[in-house]
């Protein structure tokens, strides 16, 4: 199965599902990594690795859907099957949703649908919650409230900041992107209308559900 990664920053979950094609836990090929922001950091991850990775300009289309179209055609040149979001900021439209529904994941800092869209974890201190985390889900058209695959929770500490909650939940997101992307490339991952359900996996633990197996 080939993967198709799109990103905008640090480029820290696409380090960690790298590394876990490298170590062969997922058996998997990322073809091609795709940035939005010539400066990304993630695109110098990809180049450690020996990945292709590619800026593409967004000001130089004159729509959303232009440039959509574009990253798709070049997500279909590399027969990408499988499509990760991995820090990416842009919202996606709906022709580039079309194209690749069910076959789209995302990671998310929150336990969605609690705290969509942007700085999350800085809302969740805020906000006064005990609990927070990430979620992986497959994109829809409705922002950040996907069919959930798996979450991890968090607690939320009296002295937090948005950066030390960011750091806590990133943790997490390290460990779940990968399995959550393993699940999917081994077949395991049943999508029924919002419901999804992972074949032989663990149920009803924590901090993560279901159980982490391989990260």
């Amino acid at each position: 199965m080939n993967i198709g990664v799109l990103i905008s920053g640090r480029g820290t979950n696409l380090e960690a599902i790298i590394k876990a094609v490298k170590e062969g836990k997922i058996k998997a090929n990322i073809s091609i990594v795709i940035s939005n922001k010539a400066d990304a950091r993630g695109l110098k991850i990809a180049e450690k690795y020996g990945i292709r990775g590619i800026f593409i300009n967004p000001d130089g289309f004159s729509s959303r859907e232009d440039f959509d179209r574009a990253v798709a055609n070049l997500l279909e040149k590399n027969n990408v099957d499988l499509v990760i979001l991995a820090g990416y900021m842009r919202i996606l439209s709906d022709c580039f949703i079309d194209k690749f529904e069910g076959r789209l994941l995302n990671i998310h800092p929150s336990l969605i649908p609690a705290f969509q869209g942007l700085k999350p974890q800085k809302r969740a201190v805020e906000y006064g919650v005990m609990f927070s985390g990430c979620t992986v889900h497959f994109v829809t058209k409705e922002l950040d409230n996907g069919p959930v695959i798996i979450q991890a929770v968090v607690p939320v500490l009296p002295d937090d900041t948005e950066e030390s909650l960011s750091e806590r939940i990133l943790k997490y997101e390290h460990r779940i992107y990968p399995q959550a992307i393993k699940w999917y490339v081994d077949g395991r991952i049943k999508l029924d209308g919002r419901k999804v359900f992972v074949e032989k996996a663990v149920y009803g633990t924590v901090p993560v559900n279901p159980e982490l197996e391989d990260f």
